[in-house]
């Protein structure tokens, strides 16, 4: 009898340590608290707090509901083409933007406001920062098969497109409730990456000094397998035209402008960066928008690319 009893505890402790992995352990809950608060400090200054945190899994329909009203929605990207969101609430956003514009975090109250491009641009820096600090303390941890690789791509004031972006999937989430400034404002940040895991698997402990010179050889690798699954995100741009600001504010809706050099058989991709790397035409493949590279010996080798996912991704973000 004590030993059937024995056994059975010895089953409920397994049966819950899976249960934890299968939702998340505890190495992600302390990593993203800990990652919070140094990018906040060490890009911002700004005293974040994690008050609470809580880890859920949902579904993409589930998701959707999710965003505050106004809140900035950052688009992630992750290993093998996974995508993810971090989600900022308006008192969250403004904390940050404040940090940075004022030296400090106001107490007054916020005006409704949705969120721009340019907010995104200085929030950037420290949710990558984020991203990357919990991704170091997750490097012997198993949740760093799911929680690691993601950075900043785009971001929407919107989140109508999410159903359209985002595989339909179960997302992990993470909701953590932030006191700001010293508690000069409280808000919510949400990230929500693919629950299943998309990234490596953690990296085994350091070696003894007779294995140095394999564990050497094993990280190579191990380095090189990560950048080759690394995505790059192209814009295929068509044409540029250079409008004063005046006429820009005044444009309406329905208005059409003239793009005087666009052509369909010289299309340039530029990288994040905007320096144009190839060019191309527009064709087709496989029933798909497509660019067909072209140019000289020393341009890139000929394929054709899809361009449905960086289309989608400029046009959303």
């Amino acid at each position: 009898m004590a030993e059937a009893q024995q056994d059975g505890v010895i089953r409920r402790k397994i049966a819950m340590a899976r249960a934890q992995m299968a939702e998340g352990g505890p190495g992600a809950d302390r990593g993203w608290r800990l990652a919070l608060a140094r990018a906040a400090r060490d890009k911002l200054s700004l005293p974040l707090e994690v008050t609470a945190l809580a880890m859920q899994r949902v579904s993409l329909a589930e998701l959707l509901e999710l965003p505050p009203a106004q809140a900035l929605i950052a688009v992630l990207q992750g290993p093998a083409e996974g995508m993810g969101l971090l989600i900022l609430s308006p008192p969250v956003l403004a904390a940050m933007i404040e940090a940075q514009t004022l030296g400090k975090v106001a107490t007054a109250a916020l005006a409704s406001r949705k969120p721009t491009r340019t907010d995104a641009a200085m929030v950037a820096p420290t949710l990558d920062a984020a991203l990357e600090e919990m991704e170091q303390a997750l490097a012997q941890e198993a949740d760093l098969h799911w929680a690691g690789g993601f950075r900043y791509a785009s971001f929407l004031d919107d989140p109508r497109p999410l159903g359209l972006l985002l595989e339909d999937i179960d997302y992990r989430v993470l909701t953590a409730d932030l006191s700001l400034g010293l508690g000069a404002r409280q808000g919510v940040i949400l990230l929500a990456l693919p629950a299943e895991g998309k990234g490596t698997l953690p990296m085994p402990a350091a070696p003894g000094p007779e294995n140095a010179a394999q564990a050497g050889q094993a990280f190579a690798q191990a380095l090189a397998d990560q950048v080759d699954a690394v995505s790059c995100v192209l814009d295929a741009v068509v044409s540029r035209v250079s409008l004063p600001l005046a006429r820009v504010m005044g444009l309406r809706v329905g208005e059409v402008i003239t793009l005087p050099r666009a052509a369909i058989d010289r299309i340039s991709f530029e990288g994040l960066d905007g320096r144009a790397l190839a060019e191309g035409r527009l064709g087709q493949n496989r029933g798909m928008r497509a660019i067909r590279l072209t140019g000289g010996e020393a341009a890139v080798p000929r394929a054709m690319l899809p361009a449905a996912s960086s289309e989608l991704l400029r046009q959303t973000g």
